[in-house]
């Protein structure tokens, strides 16, 4: 280990009068200046600085003394950074976030805890092959609803595909529209153009388009929650606003055309007439799970082991003919 031991060299310079010429001067020497010398004698046998005790448990000075110890020359010859405090740069950069390997040999780490962050809930659901449409048919959700049907198709074009809805439609629950009737019709052709058989579930209300939705699943593949709803009805003109008369009989005439679409695809999907089916939507025609099924809007209710239950229970009349009473056609 070398050792710098700092010494002081005082040089003087006497001047005396050579000359008669000049004018005498002092001949007593004076000191003109001090050099100051730095010397590094490597000597392992030299005496060594005496340093104050360290304490252990600083990691500061543990760590200057152990870089010293190592290599001294990392102190001599220091650039002056005045933005920099002084001795940080011998450090490691400290380490923000452990990786996945420092977690799993972490000792808090137990089997217990996730070993990485959770995905969110739709990617999980998109994972179980579950496209959930649980907000009124806008353009976001629309975009959404495409895009997960074409990746789950590419993922697997055999495997099937479920569709848990529970939607207003491109209306609100107060019948305000909130968007164009198109929306429905994005995701229904979206749904035809794929191979997989789709199985779709009403979980809990199933609105205007959203009904339409529920009942173009898979043949024998659509299915109700117990207390679901669904809903057809005629669609909504948007806000008028200050439009002209004549824009708002343009939007009345395209309102109508939706509607006509509207019939003839449920009546396609349910095995009803159009004429029965534009019958019942000149106003708001609800469903439960019972009636949705009658109208042919889906195929099974989901009763958890009661599906063999309800369907030995006798209908209504079997009960009024076994009680004796005789029911008068009009009352």
């Amino acid at each position: 280990m070398s050792t710098c031991f700092l010494h002081f060299t005082p040089m003087a310079t006497s001047i005396s009068s050579s000359s008669s010429s000049f004018p005498s001067r002092r001949s007593n020497p004076r000191p003109v200046k001090t050099l100051f010398a730095a010397s590094c004698i490597g000597s392992k046998a030299s005496a060594k600085i005496p340093m104050p005790p360290i304490n252990p448990k600083d990691p500061f000075l543990s760590k200057l003394a152990s870089v010293a110890a190592k290599s001294p020359e990392t102190f001599l010859n220091r650039p002056v950074n005045p933005d920099t405090p002084p001795y940080l740069d011998v450090f490691d950069s400290p380490t923000l976030m452990a990786t996945p390997a420092q977690v799993e040999r972490s000792v808090s780490y137990n089997e217990h805890r996730p070993r990485r962050p959770p995905p969110d809930l739709p990617s999980l659901l998109l994972h179980g092959r579950i496209v959930y449409i649980g907000m009124p048919l806008v353009p976001a959700v629309t975009e959404l609803v495409v895009a997960e049907l074409m990746y789950l198709q590419w993922m697997d074009p055999k495997e099937p595909i479920y569709i848990y809805i529970n939607s207003t439609g491109t209306t609100r629950d107060d019948g305000e529209s909130v968007g164009m009737e198109t929306e429905g019709f994005a995701i229904y052709d979206a749904m035809m153009q794929l191979k997989n058989e789709i199985h779709t579930v009403a979980v809990g209300a199933a609105i205007g388009q959203a009904c339409l939705l529920l009942a173009a699943g898979s043949s024998g593949k659509r299915f109700m929650m117990p207390h679901a709803k669904a809903m057809i009805q005629q669609p909504r003109v948007p806000s008028s606003g200050l439009m002209p008369a004549s824009d708002v009989l343009i939007r009345a005439r395209e309102a109508i055309t939706n509607r006509d679409t509207l019939v003839e695809l449920l009546a396609k999907h349910t095995g009803n007439s159009q004429e029965a089916v534009a019958n019942v939507m000149r106003r708001p025609f609800y469903m439960d799970s019972t009636r949705a099924r009658e109208f042919g809007v889906i195929d099974k209710i989901l009763w958890r082991g009661q599906e063999t239950i309800m369907a030995d229970v006798a209908p209504p009349e079997a009960w009024d003919k076994n009680a004796g009473i005789k029911v008068v056609d009009g009352l």
